[in-house]
């Protein structure tokens, strides 16, 4: 017990380490941009009509104080770590006076329950069929599977969702390409919104889908055929175990380990193709508030979308590290 204690101690230390590193990082890029979000803000403020020098300089030192950028780069570094401790990363540059948590949770449950579901099914289906694959190497069904996979695998997301958007919107209009539920809907927890966000969902998670199981597939099945070649899996076959019990017990089991690792980075990766898939479809979620904070100059914004993603892959991979042990017991924890 005291040897998984000092493991636990170890990947909370590689945690707090990788988060502060991560945000670091995304500190320092949205600072070296070119765009001052000060000037744009005053420039869009003055374009109808004259204001007084006074008032424009007035105006600017407020929006450096109200956004953490003013004094040395020393005070603005540390203001910037105060508010992300307190969670507070002021209000949107781009949709003032809103405050940048208020943006992020509105938009965070739309990537959220997209991600996960279509994450989660991806994995389900392409883990079961890959596995299947690896061991019934001479199914002709499975080998088309695997051929179907391999064409899916390399196809950008945005792309198969720019053609599942010709096909289904306009070819053939069955499903609503745009949005996340109809606008004249109340969001509430009624049958008709529920059906609604469900319509909205299916192109974006289709996207997602079709090519996480390709994805997914490809790499069960090369894991289970390493796995086949293992001593204990030829010796349950020489002592005639039957076929399903090897695959469940003792090939499935172990090929899922990494898998799982796969898994947690996915559910922890927020954007994860879903960026450009949320701005195809009009979805509004994480992906589409990004790409519109990036356009805008909005530094706030942006450090709270990366924030709240750095987190999210980091717990994610944290908890999958603290479970490892429990679920394979040839990883050492002393």
């Amino acid at each position: 017990m005291s040897g998984y204690v000092g493991y636990v101690g170890r990947r909370l230390g590689q945690f707090l380490l990788v988060v502060f590193i991560g945000i670091n990082i995304a500190y320092v890029v949205t600072h070296a941009s070119p765009i001052d979000p000060i000037e744009q803000s005053i420039s869009a403020v003055t374009s109808f009509g004259n204001t007084a020098p006074g008032a424009i300089e007035q105006m600017r030192n407020s929006l450096r104080d109200l956004y953490g950028l003013s004094g040395t780069p020393v005070e603005q570094y540390l203001s910037f770590w105060k508010r992300i401790l307190s969670a507070d990363f002021g209000p949107s540059m781009s949709a003032f006076p809103t405050p940048v948590g208020t943006l992020i949770a509105r938009a965070l449950p739309w990537t959220a329950g997209l991600l996960t579901v279509s994450t989660l099914v991806a994995w389900v289906l392409g883990n079961l069929l890959g596995g299947l694959a690896g061991y019934y190497r001479q199914s002709r069904g499975l080998k088309l599977m695997g051929v179907i996979a391999m064409g899916l695998h390399p196809i950008p997301y945005y792309i198969l969702a720019m053609l599942l958007l010709i096909v289904f919107g306009f070819l053939w209009p069955v499903l609503p390409i745009t949005g996340g539920a109809a606008m004249n809907l109340p969001q509430s927890l009624t049958l008709e919104f529920v059906w609604s966000v469900l319509q909205h969902a299916i192109l974006p998670a289709l996207s997602l889908i079709l090519i996480g199981v390709g994805s997914w597939f490809l790499g069960m099945r090369s894991l289970v055929s390493n796995v086949l070649a293992e001593d204990y899996v030829v010796y349950a076959e020489l002592a005639g175990v039957k076929s399903r019990r090897i695959l469940t017990s003792y090939v499935m089991r172990n090929a899922l380990v990494p898998q799982v690792t796969g898994l947690a980075m996915s559910l922890g990766g927020i954007f994860n193709g879903a960026v450009i898939t949320e701005k195809v479809f009009g979805y509004p979620g994480l992906g589409s508030l990004l790409v519109d904070a990036v356009y805008a100059g909005d530094y706030g914004l942006v450090l709270g979308v990366t924030t709240i993603s750095i987190l999210g892959v980091s717990v994610g991979v944290l908890a999958i590290d603290l479970l490892y042990p429990l679920l394979d017991p040839r990883i050492k924890v002393s």
